[in-house]
């Protein structure tokens, strides 16, 4: 089953046209989810400031750290700026109360947003609870496009148990898996209604959730150990879904390599250096998304998270090809790591990014990676302890200019981080 899961995990994206709706899992049998549309095509341009805005979940600063890392080493051509709002507890409704102050003033010209977690308030389905989360999701529409702004509607993701810590929480897990449900058609709904885009967290959390549940066992929780706010696996299926709403194709770069010249060519973002014996120094300024080892078997893991999606098959794709093999099968050896491929599968191309966990561009996408945690916690504390404490209280203007000062220091940080890599692959033909 858990290999029928991934089929369909793999498929799952891809456009209409190009692929047969596989057969949904009999065990979610209860689950009826509208069928969302696939981008049409970028949704980013140069120089976006984005806004990433949601509930805790999004104050976790994990699936948009991951966000923002992805859009500043994978597409750094597009310059995007990123803030993240996240408010713990909030629904949409407090979020509307906030968002010209909070958000709007910085002028975003997209945004994305995930609500629905505390607004089903942890009962089963509620149709007077539906409708106005309905009203409210139709408002944020409205105001986000009244000044200019595109907007993303995400879904929320699922539940993985009951909340102990949630007072009013009634019904079962699955009762309220299915109230989400319905919530996430909903969102679907006022993004559809309203022309906006929309971003499938449930879907496909709700199908990794089985899929590492029948192959790592019941202890696994992609939506977190307290039930609801998600680990790094839970986060990155979420990120998927935002940088797949984003309509991101994943190209990252390819490295051609002719066995019987010798020569190398690369696509744009990445430079040949020199190609000699099966030696090819490159340098890349568009890095792949590198979190480095981790365990693919544990909820809190970014390694796990990257399995549970085909997050490197579509938006991870950094690409080594032959052309004219000699041998039947070259080890390919980047930094302290070695594989052995059949040349068809390098006549093909072969992912780089999925195959080397650890390689020569790792340390250089932690170190983007570090520069977003430290701004985005920073984003957190100007805008919850600061903007709405005491000092935004005695002056809030004055506490917007002063903490918008910290912040450039932490941006220019990040963008001081991103540099290019000078890094090698070595091609050697199996005898």
């Amino acid at each position: 089953m858990f290999k029928t899961l991934c089929i369909f995990l793999l498929g799952s994206s891809l456009p209409l046209a190009a692929r047969e709706t596989p057969a949904w899992p009999v065990e979610l049998a209860a689950y009826q989810l509208t069928p969302a549309p696939t981008p049409d095509g970028l949704k980013l341009h140069k120089g976006d400031r984005l806004a990433i805005c949601g509930d805790s979940i999004t104050e976790q600063k994990q699936y948009s750290l991951a966000i923002e890392a992805y859009l500043a080493c994978c597409l750094p051509e597009l310059e995007i700026a990123c803030r993240q709002f996240g408010w713990s507890g909030e629904q949409v409704a407090g979020f509307l109360n906030r968002l010209e102050n909070d958000v709007l003033r910085f002028k975003p010209n997209i945004a994305t947003t995930c609500y629905g977690m505390n607004d089903f308030r942890y009962v089963p389905f509620d149709e007077s609870i539906a409708t106005e989360y309905r009203k409210n999701q139709t408002e944020v529409v409205r105001v986000f496009k009244e000044s200019g702004c595109r907007v993303i509607l995400g879904s929320s993701g699922i539940i993985d148990s009951v909340p102990h810590w949630v007072k009013n929480a009634t019904g079962t897990k699955e009762d309220l898996n299915l109230a989400l449900s319905k919530f996430r058609n909903i969102t679907l709904e006022v993004a559809m209604t309203s022309e906006a885009g929309f971003a499938d967290v449930y879907q496909p959390m709700l199908l990794a959730d089985l899929a590492a549940k029948q192959r790592f066992g019941p202890d696994f929780k992609v939506a977190g150990k307290d039930g609801v706010h998600p680990g790094w696996a839970g986060q990155i299926v979420m990120a998927y879904a935002f940088l797949k709403a984003l309509g991101i194709d994943g190209d990252i770069g390819t490295i051609t390599w002719d066995a019987a010249s010798g020569r190398a060519a690369a696509s744009a973002g990445h430079e040949v250096l020199s190609s000699t014996g099966g030696r090819l120094a490159l340098r890349s300024s568009k890095l792949p998304f590198s979190p480095g080892p981790g365990d693919p078997a544990k909820d809190d893991s970014i390694r796990a998270g990257l399995g549970l999606v085909p997050f490197d098959q579509e938006l991870n794709r950094f690409v080594l090809k032959i052309t004219s093999p000699a041998a039947s099968a070259y080890t390919v050896t980047w930094g302290e790591v070695s594989n052995t491929y059949p040349a068809a599968e390098l006549a093909a191309g072969v992912s780089l990014a999925r195959d080397f966990d650890k390689h020569p561009l790792v340390p250089a996408f932690k170190a983007v990676w570090d520069a977003v945690a430290a701004k985005q916690a920073y984003e957190t504390r100007q805008i919850k302890t600061l903007v709405h404490g005491p000092e935004g209280l005695a002056d809030m203007e004055a506490t917007f200019a002063l903490t918008e000062k910290t912040r450039a220091r932490l941006v220019e940080d990040l963008r001081k981080t991103h540099r290019p890599v000078d890094h090698e692959l070595l091609i050697v033909p199996v005898e």
